[in-house]
């Protein structure tokens, strides 16, 4: 079968004119300039498709490029033509640059690179791992250095041969960086750094809603008591009701001082412009007040307003002195007495301020403590005050600790999140392959760099670049002498991060980035097991890598004859029989798997729906690394039950927001979440099975009506499934898919199902 396609131009042309069109309207010059940018790498990606120079969808893309060299890439994972590591020099470069006199370009640099001094200087840096990798390439000359010393001349001046073509282009100069001091299997948001520019922004902000804390301070503070001192003054005159009825002995002067008084608090206090305001009830008064000093008194007309002001005064808060009135301004007293955020935020910095910048704050206790004695007396804020809630969200991002620490304190907040912070950790076990600690270090920083390298848009079943490919980490493999060390650190490792994925996020797929450190720690441990990863509706050619069949297998050896195979009819004995290929993409495994999804989802044709209808049957049959975690050895601490219910969980929220938002992605969300759950189900104990399924229904009575009419054809189907019977779609039992071509029956607002569909205590 031919699966040879390629990308659709209409694409990048579309992102090109949004691009383009956000750079020439928007109305922040910020966003204007950062579109201007886009459509710039935009304009490179159509004119290269257009001109042959880029093979979009390619592992190599850019003619005149080898794999290695990291390409540009934008959204979508469409390459621009420019190699990432070009363009201007790097501020580090500019600075040797300028420290040794050299002329301002790369083959200048590569140069003294290779200069008795510059390798010297290489080799300070791995000795000392004070340096930092943006992009891969900037490892080569590093690699070089330390085969030089490690007696391997012959691997350096190959891989010299091979950088040195493009050494006029691609930096390949190491940033120099602080060491990154952080306790084994723990990893951090944000950089000390970063904490302290989102501290600096709160502290150095200057709009409206930065200004609006200090704005109401001043209101509570200051205008409050001398809108109660003018309003009491006008009270004064108050008889049978009426305002200005009769002015008592020194009223004038009183009323003069006032008027000097609030010309004083005006100049001074300039953050409230409420007082300033003609319909305002203090600014009616002090009108007033004017008019009694410089003509004796108010206008017929000023009077009204002046009645009506002091009786609305009067009645919103009481008259001044009155225990109701005094109650209020008590308490915003000590509301006006809070320390604002920005001032906050200043406290938090200096408690930072000496921490290395690119590492994490290992002391949270220490950094979130209310404001000690000498913090209130250098900031002006009150002894033992809190740390606000935005504040210390900001804060906790730098906060440097395990993934199961950091997912409790709420840093975590999603799969995709702790996919980011994984390579660190894949990084520590990548370095257990070296034993001298100069190699292991450089091996763990080429990992962080290399995990940031954007994946390619890849058709044919083209695979990324792995990193064995780069020449300055091929050269290094000989030299990797700990190979057992590393095989058990990479499994111990995956064992761990799958843990953690089902323990904290057991409704939501394995995001792509995490499949892919999965991958990497599966091919230093040599185990051999077929992760696969989410593929993309729009680009799908019909077809799959025998690493598909085989996980299916997988999970036709787990879950045969289980809840989840006759919820979705599954014939795992089918599944078993499927040739499987050599697992590198040869053999029949991919077609004759790829057959059995298109029939499975009623052969729906071409088009995005239908694929991502074959896409889905795929994703059930192999269960989307599930069944592949569980039987490298992944067990939840506190059982699959409890993985069942919190994926039930996430279901019913997404279930519920519908309403709100009826769209085909939130329906598919739910349809993961709710695969999920049956999975997890299937792996508990027939007990525990009618446990659960007695909590959906008692759950299922929580909700609003809506999301229990969705939801009841569910539980009915699962409870036949649970009781050994195959599932029996009818118009109150219904397979739950999130794709289909004719629309969505979860979005019809059907009627609800019958009493007796879910089982005792959940009807």
């Amino acid at each position: 079968m031919d699966h040879h396609t390629t990308p659709d131009p209409r694409y990048a042309r579309d992102r090109l004119a949004r691009a383009l069109a956000s750079a020439l309207t928007h109305d922040d010059p910020l966003v204007r300039e950062a579109a201007a940018r886009r459509a710039d790498a935009w304009y490179r990606v159509v004119d290269g498709m257009s001109e042959g120079t880029l093979e979009i969808g390619s592992r190599t893309p850019v003619r005149g490029l080898p794999a290695w060299v990291t390409p540009e890439v934008v959204h979508g994972g469409f390459a621009t033509g420019a190699p990432a590591a070009a363009g201007p020099l790097r501020p580090h470069e500019r600075d040797l640059v300028r420290r040794h006199g050299l002329p301002a370009e790369r083959t200048a640099l590569y140069a003294h690179h290779l200069t008795e001094e510059g390798m010297a200087a290489l080799t300070a840096l791995l000795d000392s791992g004070e340096y930092d990798l943006e992009l891969p390439e900037e490892a080569a000359l590093l690699t070089v250095a330390w085969l030089l010393r490690a007696g391997d001349a012959r691997g350096a001046l190959d891989l010299l041969g091979v950088v040195e073509p493009f050494a006029a282009t691609l930096c390949l100069t190491p940033r120099p960086a602080p060491r990154r001091p952080v306790p084994p299997g723990t990893v951090f948001r944000d950089t000390v750094g970063q904490v302290d520019r989102a501290l600096s922004r709160r502290a150095a902000r200057t709009d409206r809603d930065g200004n609006r804390p200090k704005a109401q301070q001043e209101a509570l503070a200051v205008w409050n008591p001398f809108a109660d001192r003018v309003l009491s003054h006008w009270l004064e005159t108050v008889r049978d009701g009426r305002v200005d009825a009769v002015r008592p002995e020194g009223w004038d002067a009183r009323g003069t001082a006032l008027l000097t008084d609030y010309a004083r608090l005006a100049d001074e206090h300039t953050l409230c412009s409420k007082h300033r305001r003609p319909k305002e009830n203090l600014a009616v008064l002090l009108a007033a007040l004017r008019e009694s000093a410089e003509e004796g008194g108010p206008t017929a007309r000023r009077r009204g307003r002046l009645q009506h002001a002091v009786d609305s005064m009067v009645a919103k808060r009481g008259r001044p002195g009155s225990a109701r009135h005094t109650a209020l301004r008590s308490v915003e007293a000590e509301q006006a007495a809070r320390p604002t955020h920005d001032v906050l935020a200043s406290v938090l910095r200096s408690r930072i301020a000496d921490l290395p910048a690119a590492s994490g704050i290992s002391d949270p206790a220490g950094a979130l403590a209310p404001v000690g004695a000498h913090e209130a007396a250098e900031f002006g804020v009150p002894a033992h005050w809190p740390v606000p809630e935005p504040l210390r969200r900001n804060v906790l991002r730098g906060i440097v600790g395990t993934l199961d620490e950091l997912a409790a304190l709420g840093v975590i907040t999603s799969a995709e999140v702790m996919a980011g912070l994984v390579p660190a950790l894949v990084a520590e076990a990548e370095a257990a392959s070296a034993s001298d600690p100069a190699l292991s270090r450089l091996l763990a920083a080429h990992h962080r760099a290399f995990s940031r390298r954007r994946s390619l848009l890849l058709l044919n079943l083209s695979s990324q670049v792995r990193p064995t490919e780069l020449p300055w980490v091929r050269t290094t493999l000989p030299h990797r002498t700990a190979r057992d060390a590393h095989e058990w650190a990479a499994r111990d490792l995956l064992i761990r991060l799958g843990t953690a994925v089902l323990e904290h996020f057991p409704g939501t797929i394995v995001p792509n980035p995490m499949v892919s450190q999965f991958t990497t720690l599966n091919r230093s441990a040599r185990l051999g097991l077929p992760f696969v990863e989410e593929l993309a509706a729009d680009i799908f050619a019909g077809a799959f890598t025998p690493k598909f069949t085989q996980a299916a297998q997988e999970a036709g050896a787990l879950l045969a004859d289980s809840p989840y195979a006759r919820y979705y009819g599954i014939d795992y004995a089918e599944v078993l029989a499927l040739p499987a290929g050599d697992g590198r993409g040869e053999g029949r495994g991919g077609d004759a798997f790829a057959e059995l999804c298109r029939a499975r989802a009623g052969h729906p044709g071409p088009g995005v729906a239908g694929q991502g209808m074959v896409i889905e049957q795929a994703q059930i049959l192999t269960t989307h690394n599930l069944a592949v975690l569980v039987g490298l050895g992944v067990r939840p601490e506190r059982g699959w039950a409890d993985l069942a219910r919190r994926a039930h969980g996430v279901t019913m929220d997404t279930v519920a927001g519908l309403p709100r938002s009826p769209l085909p992605d939130r329906v598919r969300r739910a349809a993961f979440s709710w695969r999920q759950t049956l999975f997890f189900l299937s792996l508990c104990s027939a007990p525990e099975q009618r446990d659960v399924l007695v909590w959906m229904g008692g759950r299922a009575r929580d909700l609003p009506a809506h999301a229990r009419r969705r939801l009841e054809p569910l539980l009915a189907g699962l409870c036949q499934v649970v009781d050994g019977a195959p599932l029996r779609e009818s118009a109150t039992v219904r397979r739950f898919q999130g794709w289909s071509r004719s629309g969505y029956w979860m979005l019809d607002d059907a009627p609800a199902t019958g009493p007796g569909q879910i089982p005792n205590g959940g009807a």
